[in-house]
């Protein structure tokens, strides 16, 4: 199969030049990938009230299904990511689905709310490796040039799982309740495993492997000041992201159910509009990184994502909620068209799907606590209240993106083999 690349004057093996059907497949089985991170997400966060329901749970103990479903994808993200770059990308990536699939089948027998956890954290570690290795598996197989707009559509492939989410939800929920829904959710699982079987591993991973032969270590994302500053930049960006995307979408449903008194079915008109502001925004923010860079583009969205939640959790009509739904998915996700990229474009390829997984799978970790820390808010005041004080945590991503994380448009990531 052609992968259509060509070897520096230094022997390492660079960019593709042009995209073939190798870069295709990758994508592909890489966006199906980050579908089922977005379909597990969801289910959980749309059934929660028939969940919460059938255990008899507080809104603190159902926040905690969340919160210990993010730290089964941290444990597995930092894990898998470790073992995608000691044993290969494509390797690593079908035992994740394999592992996520199994378990969220199992989740749908619980017979407990102890064992659901259980079994939730255990599909989370499966789930986690989804975001870095697909990542950095597109950014290493796809030119230079269209790196930014691949791995958007990578990240599309989340909104794409939460469409789904809400389909299931909303249909199979009503006849077979949420057992029925974790039960049909491994089929995506399995379809995405079945796209990866035969993939084979990307040239750069593979050269760099006959070369080096190293052994892992996380001491590149330290190797020098300026490179540590951005690591921690970049994990202040991403603990951002999670806190702000999580804790929004995990408890906006039970919020329209419990103060707006809508059904399951009713969630799907906010869902739907919120949906359509996310892809938007990220094939926007894509197209931006790419022609002012990333610092401007990033900056750009997280100061508008700060002033958007805060007016929004303000609004009382159901209408208007889900009117500006839209305008609330285009800022708050938008920023995840660029994240793939950012990510592959600070650190060498012995270490990429390491510090991909690493760095995000890290803001999961910080973000985990978002569904956890609203419900805790929520048992002393409302639920929208709660959701409206995370407003600031977009400008201290701002402030982080502006002074620790450098420019790195354009960059290949061959050159950083030689820094």
């Amino acid at each position: 199969m052609e992968k259509t690349v060509t070897s520096s004057a230094s022997g390492n093996v660079i960019q593709p030049e042009k995209v073939g059907a190798y870069q295709r497949q990758t994508l592909w089985s890489s966006v199906i990938g980050y579908a089922m991170d977005g379909l597990d997400m969801m289910l959980l966060a749309f059934v929660l009230p028939l969940i919460i329901g059938d255990f008899h749970l507080t809104t603190a103990a159902a926040g905690g299904i969340s919160t210990i479903t993010m730290f089964g994808v941290v444990i597995g993200g930092i894990t898998f990511g470790i073992l995608a770059d000691r044993f290969g990308r494509v390797k690593v990536f079908t035992w994740t689905i394999l592992i996520f699939s199994l378990f969220t089948g199992l989740s749908a027998l619980a017979p407990s709310d102890q064992i659901f956890v259980g079994m939730r954290f255990l599909a989370g570690l499966g789930l986690g490796g989804e975001f870095g290795i697909g990542m950095t598996l597109v950014s290493e197989s796809w030119p230079t040039k269209l790196r930014t707009k691949a791995t958007s559509w990578v990240a599309l492939g989340y909104q794409g799982g939460t469409l789904l989410a809400t389909l299931l939800a909303s249909y199979v929920a009503g006849h077979f309740g949420w057992r029925g829904v974790f039960a049909i959710g491994i089929l995506p699982a399995l379809l995405a495993w079945w796209t990866r079987r035969n993939l084979e591993e990307p040239a750069m991973w593979i050269e760099n492997r006959r070369m080096t032969h190293k052994g892992f270590s996380i001491k590149p994302l330290f190797a020098n000041r300026k490179i540590t500053l951005t690591t921690i930049g970049l994990i202040i960006l991403t603990s951002v992201q999670n806190l702000g995307y999580f804790g929004i979408m995990n408890w906006m449903p039970t919020m329209l159910a419990t103060q707006r008194h809508a059904t399951i079915s009713g969630t799907i008109f906010w869902t739907l509009s919120t949906l359509s502001g996310m892809v938007i925004g990220i094939v926007v923010f894509a197209w931006a990184a790419d022609k002012f860079g990333r610092k401007p583009a990033f900056i750009t969205f997280q100061i508008s994502a700060a002033i958007i939640v805060w007016i929004y959790f303000q609004i009382s009509s159901p209408l208007l909620l889900v009117a500006l739904g839209s305008v609330l998915g285009f800022f708050v996700n938008g920023m995840m068209g660029g994240y793939g990229a950012l990510l592959s474009e600070h650190y060498p390829t012995a270490v990429r799907s390491t510090a991909e997984n690493l760095i995000f799978n890290l803001g999961r970790f910080i973000g985990g606590f978002s569904p956890l820390f609203i419900g805790l808010l929520a048992l002393h005041g409302s639920l929208s209240a709660a959701l409206g004080m995370i407003s600031g945590i977009y400008v201290l991503a701002a402030l982080a993106m502006l002074f620790l994380i450098p420019e790195t448009k354009g960059e290949d990531l061959e050159t950083i083999e030689a820094n």
